[in-house]
């Protein structure tokens, strides 16, 4: 049975698809006072062995919804919950960021345990994340996902990561690709507010340039590389990522920047998601 969160119910419907498991009917609510509700009330019905919750905590409010779930799985008897998170909310929170601080990847990894048996996450910032869970937790890459929507006549591209500690998302994404180089942007800090970036090696001008990151939130690096790609003289830049965060005027930041196209997938339901990650986190079930 699959069970999704209120943030990831076109994902939940091409996980059931690819297992050929039954999705559930999920009500969500909420109540005068703030208050939420997540339920399937029909399941109850249902004989259940595994429960698999799909749910990106995007917000506090799916944080609490998919608390809600795992314990309804429970309460259907599920003899085994296992919980997907195809985007993990406060994962980048991975330590105390001053004195009396609290990491806030281990207090939500903490709390999605009490609650499930197994844990599968896509694509986190660190896969470190993972050891705060109290139950086994495994990393999902989807990163070659990302090479699907691609055009098919790329000119002598450049896959390119923002820094050179992303560089393997950029390979994943050509290796996946079948054709390319891969590259990453070098940091220069000219001033307290200021930052330059530059492609470290390659000559880019007249080729195809493909940024990749594991999450686009606000655009700002993103467009700024942009930028500097297309006043170095590449043809095209095109911008993908696997969580499409694009908050605020994410996409408008991109945009202005001449970019040619922004993909990314459904771990974040956005219109850029174009592409599933269903077919790998079914190969993980």
């Amino acid at each position: 049975m699959i069970i999704s969160g209120s943030a990831s119910q076109a994902l939940g419907a091409e996980l059931a698809a690819a297992l050929d498991e039954p999705l559930a009917s999920v009500e969500y609510e909420r109540f005068p006072d703030g208050e939420l509700l997540a339920a399937a009330p029909g399941v109850a019905e249902t004989d259940v062995d595994r429960a698999v919750v799909v749910a990106s905590t995007v917000s506090s409010d799916a944080h609490v919804e998919l608390l809600q779930l795992q314990d309804a799985a429970r309460e259907w008897g599920a003899e085994e919950v296992v919980t997907v998170l195809p985007y993990m909310g406060y994962a980048r929170q991975d330590e105390a960021f001053e004195e009396g601080h609290p990491i806030s990847a281990r207090a939500v990894a903490r709390a999605i345990s009490s609650g499930t048996d197994r844990v599968l996450t896509v694509n986190p910032h660190e896969n470190a994340v993972c050891d705060f869970f109290e139950v086994p937790a495994e990393p999902i890459d989807a990163a070659g996902r990302l090479a699907d929507p691609l055009p098919a006549d790329l000119d002598s591209p450049v896959f390119l990561s923002p820094d050179e500690g992303a560089l393997d998302i950029a390979a994943t994404v050509r290796d996946a690709y079948g054709a390319g180089d891969t590259d990453y942007f070098e940091k220069q800090r000219l001033s307290g507010t200021e930052v330059e970036l530059t492609p470290s090696d390659t000559d880019v001008a007249g080729r195809d340039m493909v940024v990749t990151d594991d999450i686009i939130a606000t655009g700002s690096t993103m467009s700024g590389a942009v930028e500097i790609l297309n006043e170095k003289g590449a043809s095209r830049v095109f911008v993908t990522c696997v969580h499409p965060m694009l908050a605020a005027n994410a996409v408008t930041k991109l945009s202005q920047a001449g970019v040619e196209g922004i993909y990314g997938t459904d771990t974040i339901e956005r219109p850029v998601s174009e592409v599933s990650v269903a077919s790998v986190l079914a190969d993980a079930l």
